[in-house]
């Protein structure tokens, strides 16, 4: 644990340094919501804005945990400092789980930004419980996106090598996870591939709360499964690490 947390503590140092990234990844997102926000204004009378608003921005997060811890994590191994943590005698468990813990503030304003102006420029009004359980799912989201992007990263030997895998993985996720597409008009096959995504337990999860009498006690296997897949993650990160490294 003592390792872990001194990788966890050096990740945060490195975030806090280098400013443009962690005003980038927290600016981002925000302007796009903006957009977003501009983007719905144009729809006509009738349009159903809270079933896309908050969805939307939780994808936001999604998308850049993913792309940035992926990118970070291959310039972590180019420049060698993953080399001279295995020497040091670091195990892969303790330099993933340093990782996770370091990125897990960043997931953390992500995803309270996020959902902040969603809320504010869509004027939608939930109430505390309801909020809570938005916030945590996104929450979630965004540490599954790290995990996803730690794991991806083990495959790539340069930054250029990660965008590939963005339209492999970002890209379906968007279509299959309900998101855009109601999963029952898909194709039997791209229903269950659409399953091995988490943006689709955290959008069932959005979708049921933002409901009136929305209840947790309904899609609360969603969000088991979305815990589930941070801690499979989590291993299969660690097994792909064995084999690059």
């Amino acid at each position: 644990m003592r390792r872990t947390s001194l990788v966890a503590r050096r990740v945060l140092a490195q975030l806090a340094h280098d400013r443009r990234l962690l005003g980038l990844s927290i600016i981002a997102p925000l302007v796009i919501v903006y957009f977003l926000k501009l983007f719905f204004d144009t729809m006509p009378p009738g349009f159903d804005v809270a079933r896309y608003a908050v969805p939307i921005a939780a994808f936001l997060v999604h998308f850049l945990a993913f792309l940035l811890s992926a990118i970070v994590l291959v310039q972590e191994r180019t420049a060698g400092t993953m080399e001279r943590m295995f020497i040091n005698g670091y195990q892969r468990h303790e330099i993933i789980g340093g990782y996770l813990l370091g990125y897990l503030g960043l997931a953390t304003l992500q995803a309270v930004a996020a959902l902040s102006e969603a809320l504010l420029l869509f004027g939608l009004s939930y109430s505390a419980g309801t909020l809570l359980v938005l916030f945590v799912v996104i929450w979630l989201l965004a540490i599954a996106s790290v995990m996803l992007g730690i794991f991806i990263s083990t495959f790539a030997r340069h930054e250029g090598q990660v965008f590939p895998f963005v339209p492999m993985i970002i890209v379906p996720s968007a279509f299959l996870s309900g998101l855009l597409v109601d999963p029952d008009r898909l194709p039997a096959w791209a229903d269950w591939l659409g399953r091995a995504f988490p943006l689709r337990y955290a959008n069932k999860v959005i979708q049921e709360m933002i409901l009136p009498g929305g209840s947790l006690g309904d899609v609360w296997l969603n969000f088991l499964v979305l815990v589930l897949y941070i801690f499979a993650l989590l291993g299969l990160a660690a097994r792909a690490m064995r084999e690059v490294e």
